[in-house]
């Protein structure tokens, strides 16, 4: 089994705020600072700067995979200039410890940061007590010392030019034998394979063989220190006197040694000895921290557990299903959410599990407006949905616009309370609305682009919102505004690094311009569905903005946008109210007669396009019944056409099953946006062509490729890639399903006391169960009979399972070989055997 086990690591930090830094010795003023995370000496996440305070909030997280093993997490608050960042404090924990603070707040004191603290790396060697010959052929007792190689030892300024000091010390005779490797250049992995001997003391004069001093080699220790050579600073600084900067050092005491026999081992090179903590008073930083190490078996092993997540979109209710209980056990709903989207999604159960949800949901509520507005599982699911795949569309709905914002830092502050000496409301304001203009225009043309499965789940909220409050039309944008308007779009202006749109950080002027756009942009998604404009509004200084937005232009473009994404076609599937197509472009073009009959004439004429989400029909003029009427779904390409084929230009076509509809622009701009829209209203079809001819078919043969057959595959790969729609995600399936097993586990308590609670006779009635002295909430329960047989099964899938887990971890540690490369002596790690990390 062992080789079958994956190890997976994850890591996720929510930094608090730092208190009590020490202020400038002159100014006695604020400092701007910045903290940074580091798995070992790998950056892995920055903050955004925090001006003039010596207890900077921060408020940010960083949430992701670990690819590697590491030996401690560290936290640096960094003193930013425009020069070189200063160290202000450290806070450092090894790996082996993450488990005390798993999942609450802890103030951590700071401590200096120097490079005696700082080690990392490890290094192999062989120790052999034997007997030895000498220059005068005498057999004589020794110790010899080989330094094989290094692991991972510490950058310095950039290089890494290591040597090792061997050091053989005699506690009784406070006397030290010291020898050194040569240096190797430019690695971090240097291989020495140098061997070092040293003979021991005898008494007396006549040097007899039995008269060695045996007793001192075996009270005696050996030292191995790693240290980097700079050898221009060491001869030209400080005459050669300087040994370098110090990389680590390990001791070994011989009195566990035996006569001739090797001892060869890995080590963690650790301090320098000596060496103490400062205990200088340098603040506190607050941290959250979530560390899980768990242990991915092959995919039999969670079949069972997975089928019965699976059944959750067939339990009635579906309070009673699996999926439910864990998202009402859990403390926070985001951690189960996570994992839960991503199995259903990668079995293709997610739709009808939010549809579920939704039904459930709604179900619940009697006030349309508070419809999914609360932190519930089917709000965290769409959440973590849209976070996942619809990354892509919102990078280019509004990625230009944050960038321009961040790149012209001007002003944009229209609050009077808030406005600097020598700005001007009125000029403010202007840009302010250039930007959420701006953003407007980017957004409401991205509909077409935004991810099928995000719109069957859109399609499957307003489907529900419809079947229960049908007197109120409204509710349909309503519900897709929430989700789309307030909790992507809005969050992702308002915090643009959170959804990869910058790498950098911003100043105080442009994250108050984004924090207005984004409040801008969630007035904008209320418009829709309000009654008033003062809907939501807490801002006076907001209203003279909102009204410049509140017209029909802006309405209708928003709810257009709304019905787009949330649309039957879009979501391949059949309403069961007719809806009403949405006109996307229409206008006048010129096209060549398809020649339906044998002996027509092949002519070109003008005619009145018209496209919807629903099909692409051309009519003699606006009013008249259509002429030809193509469904989007049967749309398999669309592509410019060569100008050779008819000697015109500004051609397309639109490639049908039967054959091609060849349209011609009157320029070449009106041609870019046929184009443009035709390929976003169809590059969701499942059958797109991958090849397409590029010219006509004319007397008898493709001017492309001269090939005769008029039904042959094309020759020219269809343009534009692979749409953002169709952008597929990679979800490991086994490890989504380690992660639910550990959540259960993790709960188990809760899940008890729920079993417990639901088999006494006022299951229904009781609303808080009390675990400890502290009271917990109770899930929601519709039906305790089906709730207690579904709890019943989750709990023999995770009892079941955690043995298996067991299992494996004690073979674990009977192969585990202390002194290896994998695991060194110094390195703690390996003592959590047995069990997972799983916090």
């Amino acid at each position: 089994m062992a080789g079958e086990v994956r190890e997976e690591e994850s890591l996720r930090v929510k930094i608090g705020e730092a208190k009590n830094l020490p202020p400038h010795t002159v100014s006695n003023a604020g400092r701007n600072t910045l903290c940074t995370i580091k798995l070992d000496r790998e950056e892995i996440f920055r903050t955004q700067i925090v001006e003039k305070d010596l207890n900077p909030f921060y408020g940010e997280e960083f949430s992701g995979e670990i690819p590697h093993k590491f030996r401690y997490l560290s936290f640096y608050i960094y003193e930013a200039s425009q020069k070189t960042n200063k160290v202000l404090g450290k806070v450092s924990l090894r790996r082996q410890e993450l488990y005390k603070y798993h999942g609450k707040d802890h103030w951590f004191p700071l401590v200096p940061a120097d490079a005696d603290s700082e080690v990392l790396g490890k290094v192999h060697l062989e120790i052999k007590f034997d007997e030895f010959l000498c220059t005068d052929s005498e057999p004589t007792q020794g110790l010899s010392i080989r330094v094989v190689e290094c692991s991972d030892l510490t950058v310095v300024n950039g290089a890494c030019n290591p040597y090792a000091v061997v050091t053989l010390n005699y506690k009784a005779r406070h006397k030290q034998e010291i020898k050194r490797t040569n240096v190797r250049k430019k690695t971090i992995c240097p291989h020495f394979d140098e061997t070092f001997f040293f003979l021991l003391e005898n008494k007396g004069q006549n040097h007899d063989r039995n008269n060695y001093n045996i007793e001192h080699a075996f009270k005696a220790y050996v030292s191995v220190s790693l240290w980097h050579d700079d050898s221009l600073v060491s001869r030209e600084v400080l005459g050669g006197m300087f040994p370098g900067s110090f990389l680590g050092e390990v001791k070994i005491p011989l009195h566990n040694l035996t006569t001739g026999t090797s001892h060869k081992a890995w080590y963690c090179l650790g301090s320098r000895e000596g060496w103490k903590q400062s205990h200088q008073d340098l603040g506190a930083l607050r941290l959250k921290i979530s560390y899980t190490s768990e242990h991915v078996f092959k995919s039999e092993y969670y079949n069972d557990l997975r089928e019965l997540l699976l059944q959750s979109v067939h339990t009635e209710p579906v309070s009673s299903s699996a999926a439910a209980i864990l998202g009402d056990v859990v403390e926070c709903r985001q951690d189960a959410a996570q994992p839960i989207m991503k199995i259903f999604l990668h079995h293709k159960k997610l739709v009808p599990f939010v549809k579920a949800l939704a039904r459930a949901e709604i179900k619940r509520t009697s006030d349309p407006n508070t419809v999914f507005r609360g932190n519930t599982l089917i709000t965290k699911v769409i959440d973590e949905l849209m976070k996942l795949v619809g990354l892509p569309c919102l990078h280019e709905a509004i990625k230009a616009t944050v960038d321009e914002i961040c790149t012209e830092h001007l002003s944009c502050e229209i609050d009077p309370a808030r406005i600097k000496d020598g700005e001007n409301i009125s000029d403010n304001m202007k840009n302010l609305k250039r930007y959420v203009e701006q953003v407007f225009q980017n957004i409401v043309h991205s509909g077409l682009t935004c991810p099928t499965i995000i719109c069957e789940v859109f399609f499957a909220l307003k489907e529900a919102a419809q079947e229960y409050f049908p007197d109120n039309p409204q509710v349909r944008y309503q519900v897709v505004s929430g989700f789309i308007f307030l909790r992507f779009f809005a969050p992702a202006i308002l915090g643009p690094r959170l959804f990869d749109l910058r790498t950098d950080t911003q100043d105080v002027c442009v994250n108050r311009t984004l924090t207005l756009v984004s409040k801008a942009l969630q007035g904008l998604g209320n418009l829709v569905s309000s009654k008033s404009l003062s809907f939501g509004l807490k801002e006076e200084y907001m209203v003279p903005l909102f009204k410049s937005f509140n017209d029909s232009e802006h309405i209708n473009g928003i709810r257009m946008y709304l019905d787009i994404i949330s649309s039957a076609a879009r979501a391949h599937t059949k309403s069961v109210v007719i809806e009403a197509p949405i006109v996307l472009k229409e206008g006048f073009l010129i096209k060549r007669a398809q020649g339906r009959k044998k002996f027509g004439v092949k002519n070109f004429k003008r005619r009145y396009f018209c496209l919807t989400n629903q099909h692409f029909y051309y009519s003699k003029i606006r009013d008249d019944p259509p002429l030809c009427v193509i469904p989007i779904e049967d749309i398999l390409a669309v592509e410019k056409l060569q100008e050779e084929s008819f000697k015109m230009k500004y051609m397309f076509q639109v490639v049908q099953p039967q054959r091609a509809l060849y349209i011609q622009a009157t320029n070449c701009v009106e041609e870019k946006e046929w184009l443009d829209i035709l390929t976003k209203v169809c590059h969701t079809n499942r059958n797109r062509l991958k090849v397409f001819h590029p010219a006509a078919f004319i007397n008898g043969h493709w001017l492309c490729c001269k090939v005769p057959d008029q039904t042959s595959p094309g020759c020219t790969p269809v343009t534009g890639g692979l749409s953002v729609a169709d952008i597929q995600v990679n979800i490991d399936s086994d490890r989504e399903m380690e992660r639910i097993h550990s959540l259960y586990l993790n709960y188990m308590e809760k899940l008890e006391a729920m079993q417990v609670d639901l088999l006494s006779s006022d299951a229904c009635a009781s609303q808080e169960v009390y675990m400890g002295d502290e009271p917990v909430h109770q899930p929601y329960i519709e039906d305790t009979q089906s709730c207690f047989k579904t709890l019943n099964q989750v709990l023999t899938c995770v009892i079941s399972l955690e043995q298996e887990h067991m299992q494996y971890c004690k073979l674990k540690q009977r192969n585990t070989v202390i002194g290896s490369i994998d695991t060194p002596i110094g390195d703690e790690s390996y003592s959590q055997f047995p069990g997972n990390t799983r916090l």
